[in-house]
């Protein structure tokens, strides 16, 4: 269902397992946390500000799509009456449940994939970097 993948990378000079530095001074794995915080305006802020660590730039592009897209179909879902109103009280646990997990993921240095939007974002971001 979900693909996720462990940074292994040589610790960094304060010493941190896996992670290393990013252009803006951080290191990745605070990055990424920090991509998720705001939803997808974190998302797009960290695709702005981030022009070399591809570990915070997934985590950034992934945000962007996934609670951009939730924002949207939450838009959408308040014109419709009665249905609507049940579709968002659904709608705002499971963001919550899952901007959790996807908060911690990253911090723990996890490129954690979701089944649909983790693929694209890849795909994002090759397209972005050719």
């Amino acid at each position: 269902m979900e693909k996720e993948t462990k940074n292994t990378l040589p610790p960094n000079e304060e010493g941190t397992p896996g992670m290393k530095k990013s252009s803006t001074g951080l290191d990745e794995n605070v990055g990424g946390l920090l991509a998720y915080l705001l939803g997808f305006v974190s998302g797009i802020v960290f695709l702005l500000i981030e022009k070399e660590n591809s570990f915070i730039r997934f985590h950034a592009m992934q945000s962007t799509i996934v609670f951009g897209g939730l924002f949207v179909v939450s838009l959408v879902v308040n014109f419709i009456p009665i249905i609507g109103i049940l579709i968002s009280l659904i709608i705002a646990p499971v963001s919550l449940i899952l901007w959790l997990i996807l908060m911690v993921k990253a911090y723990r240095g996890e490129r954690y994939h979701l089944m649909v939007t983790g693929k694209m974002a890849e795909e994002q971001l090759k397209k972005m970097n050719a």
